[in-house]
């Protein structure tokens, strides 16, 4: 039985349409050499610098007293003359072995607190107290404490430069772990991994971006402890580091020699800083695309 004409669907009639001719495509012109320029951070950060250098040297001349402040070129001279001398590298060295030491000890017990903490309900209580107790204390505040127990020397800066480290190195450790999709702890349980293995295989892979940032923040805060410390009680038999050879130029009126040791400070700081952290973020979190 065939279908009636109108109930059919209807058909629509077939056709072809001529494609038009394509114009010259828009090629989106190279950006101006002054904006090419405008994006490289790193010419913006030298300028940065230039400006603060002429800013410094114009209020050197201004106030005219060198003990007061020191022109640039001063200063440039004195931290040349330490480097060739070889007193400001050995300043150096001994401050950098001190930090080394204590910015391990701080990061290996932040580790074992977290991997107690993400493990055990009483590890989580016991550093949720000890960082509510000790992550507010200043290091500076345990000075006394330090000289009472270890006296002068290695072993009052080693504790004040654990103190620095392993509260901000555990709190952020601790968010990152926490910050774990619960998918890929189950995961790991799935995979049979329990314990420190759970830890090291499954967490620390994926709370890397917290424990760098935890890692970067522990080292600002053990430098500029350990060159505050050195101030105070920083030389054991004749040998300090950078904040003792600070305070001998200080107290010398060496003004120029005393901002070539804030600069060497400076420097440091930022060698670590590009050299060490981006370095190893940029071969890990972003190589990985964990973070952009």
């Amino acid at each position: 039985m065939s279908t009636p004409s109108h109930l059919l669907p209807p058909v629509r009639a077939e056709y072809e349409r001529p494609l038009e001719p394509v114009g010259d495509l828009a090629v989106e012109a190279p950006l101006a050499l002054t904006q090419r320029l405008a994006n490289q951070s790193w010419l913006s950060k030298t300028i940065i610098a230039i400006v603060l250098i002429a800013a410094w040297e114009i209020a050197a001349r201004a106030i005219n007293n060198d003990l007061l402040l020191p022109t640039f070129r001063a200063t440039f001279t004195a931290f040349v003359q330490g480097i060739l001398s070889g007193e400001l590298l050995q300043k150096t060295a001994v401050s950098m072995a001190v930090l080394l030491r204590g910015y391990l000890i701080g990061v290996a017990l932040a580790f074992v607190l977290t991997s107690l903490a993400v493990s055990t309900r009483i590890g989580r209580d016991l550093l949720s107290m000890l960082t509510a107790m000790f992550n507010p204390l200043p290091s500076i505040a345990l000075l006394p404490l330090a000289l009472l127990w270890f006296g002068l020397g290695t072993g009052s800066l080693l504790f004040v430069l654990v103190h620095a480290v392993l509260w901000p190195l555990a709190l952020n450790t601790y968010s990152g772990f926490r910050a774990v999709p619960a998918t890929l702890r189950m995961a790991g349980r799935n995979y049979g991994l329990t314990g420190l293995r759970h830890v090291v295989l499954i967490l620390v892979p994926a709370a890397l971006p917290s424990i760098l940032a935890g890692l970067r923040v522990g080292w600002a805060f053990a430098w500029r402890t350990l060159i505050a410390a050195e101030l105070v009680f920083g030389a054991s038999s004749g040998n300090g580091g950078l904040g003792w050879y600070i305070f001998q130029n200080r107290n010398e009126l060496y003004t120029d020699r005393v901002f070539a040791g804030l600069a060497a400070v400076i420097a440091i700081g930022l060698l670590v800083e590009h050299l060490v952290f981006d370095t190893l973020e940029r071969v890990t979190v972003r190589r990985w695309g964990v973070q952009q």
